[in-house]
Formats: structure tokens, sequence, C-alpha cells
């Protein structure tokens, strides 16, 4: 990956600062190595895009998908961005805000069973 712009930069900044209420709750279990002792960064910038949390040890990308994803031109949008980051051997997680706030445990679980698949 090449160096980022500083615009990239700036928006995953802005990002960190206005976390949507899952995005909130799901950093709560994850920040400071709190799940499984696996260090996450949370609104990473990976080439062009921003992952909304990723394991670099695990090569893990975790991602919340609200309903705007149910929309097609986000859907294709989102198959390109898994298709390069699994290209440079991240592994994606999809878990939407309704799975966080409605079982965040089994969420939990699902992170940690992705991250034993190294």
């Amino acid at each position: 990956m090449q160096k980022l712009p500083d615009y990239r930069l700036k928006l995953a900044r802005e990002f960190r600062q206005r976390l949507t209420d899952s995005e909130a709750l799901l950093w709560e279990q994850l920040r400071g190595k709190r799940l499984a002792d696996a260090k996450f960064r949370r609104q990473r910038p990976l080439g062009r895009y921003v992952a909304d949390f990723c394991c670099d040890a695990a090569r893990l990308v975790v991602e919340i998908d609200g309903s705007i994803h149910a929309l097609p031109d986000q859907r294709e949008y989102d198959k390109i961005r898994d298709d390069v980051l699994a290209a440079w051997g991240y592994r994606l997680l999809h878990v939407t805000t309704d799975e966080i706030t409605a079982d965040l445990p089994d969420v939990l679980s699902r992170i940690i069973a992705a991250l034993k698949m190294k």
C-alpha cells in the first residue's frame, strides 16, 4: 500500500470522532485488547478504504453494515472493497447494526472465532 493522502487521514480521524451508536458499543468491547487480547484499530485506513475495525495481526476487518448497505449501489461498492481487501490478505466479517444491538455476545463470539482462523 502507498502512503495515504492527507485528506484520507483526515477523513478517518473524522469518522473516529463521530462513531455511530453500534460502532461505539462494539468499540467498547474491542478497545485496549479487551477481546481475546487482540489489538483492534477503529476507522483504519486501508488504501482508499476505511475499515470500521481492523486487527492487523490477524488480518481481520470487522465491518458494521447499517441499512444503507442493502442499497444496490452500496452493495456493489462493498463487494469491490471486500475483493480488494481480500486480495491484500484481509478476511472480512460483516455484522449488522441490528445484530450488535440485539445480541452483542453473539457478535463477539463470531469475532473471536474469526480471530482464531488466522
